[in-house]
């Protein structure tokens, strides 16, 4: 079943397309990659998903039009792990996490025990329980991205939307992070669109890539079909070696210019 449907989606900035007819699918339970430079529009297309910037062509969720749901049933479908998310600094990490069951509640319902409790177990599988009593403005980096990535997992959409998601973590919490959305995909059916500039990362977690360059899709299929160093010299301006790990997953390594040998 298609979770999200793109056809002809452009998104224009003061005249100038960071979007330019994009046309893409990702069924449920499937992960797809946006790679390629800056600029190349990964954002600006996932903020589209959301519905937080207003777009040209259709964007579908669920089989339902974005940009005509209410934000309270959008927000059901659809989970966001923004780049740069706001934060409230006195709130603790629990009362953060759980307002991820807003959209579940009624209008002047406010959240019961199930609600903390989904919220606990999310941090739970984060490895970051202990920090539910913690204030937002004491956290690092790194504590703070899978305090977000909590409230999107407690939102319990079908869709989830993740920008950069690793880009403040340690080598092991990226692999924790990457592993629980693995699992949630795959045990739950979730559909998730992220963007990603470790390439390495997103070969390796990702059913599909769509290499972006200056608003449009270059290139999409299998991470061997995109992940090249003539696809990534020619888009990205790399200079990469590819290989294959034991179990034929694609390794991405940067090449240094000017090196000579002894």
């Amino acid at each position: 079943m298609t979770a999200i449907s793109v056809s002809g989606l452009t998104v224009s900035y003061n005249g100038s397309p960071a979007v330019d007819g994009v046309d893409l699918d990702v069924a449920a339970g499937e992960w797809v990659a946006l790679v390629g430079p800056n600029g190349a529009g990964k954002t600006t297309l996932l903020r589209a998903v959301a519905g937080a910037v207003g777009y040209r062509g259709s964007v579908r969720v669920g089989g339902d039009e974005v940009s005509g749901l209410p934000p309270r049933r959008r927000a059901r479908r659809v989970a966001v792990v923004p780049q740069q998310p706001v934060m409230p600094e006195g709130l603790t990490v629990v009362e953060y996490v759980v307002l991820g069951r807003t959209p579940h509640l009624g209008y002047w319902a406010v959240e019961g025990e199930a609600d903390v409790a989904a919220a606990r177990e999310a941090l739970e599988r984060l490895d970051a329980a202990d920090l539910a009593s913690r204030r937002l403005g004491r956290l690092s980096g790194g504590e703070w991205q899978r305090v977000v990535l909590a409230r999107s997992l407690t939102q319990r959409s079908p869709v989830l939307l993740l920008d950069e998601p690793t880009a403040a973590l340690d080598i092991g919490h990226q692999q924790q992070v990457l592993d629980l959305v693995d699992s949630l995909r795959r045990d739950d059916g979730i559909a998730v669109l992220s963007a990603l500039h470790d390439l390495t990362m997103a070969g390796q977690y990702a059913d599909r890539l769509v290499l972006m360059d200056a608003g449009r899709v270059v290139i999409d299929g299998p991470p061997e079909r995109v992940l090249t160093p003539e696809a990534l010299g020619r888009f990205s301006g790399a200079r990469v070696q590819v290989l294959r790990g034991p179990a034929g997953e694609v390794i991405v390594l940067p090449k240094r210019s000017g090196v000579t040998p002894d």
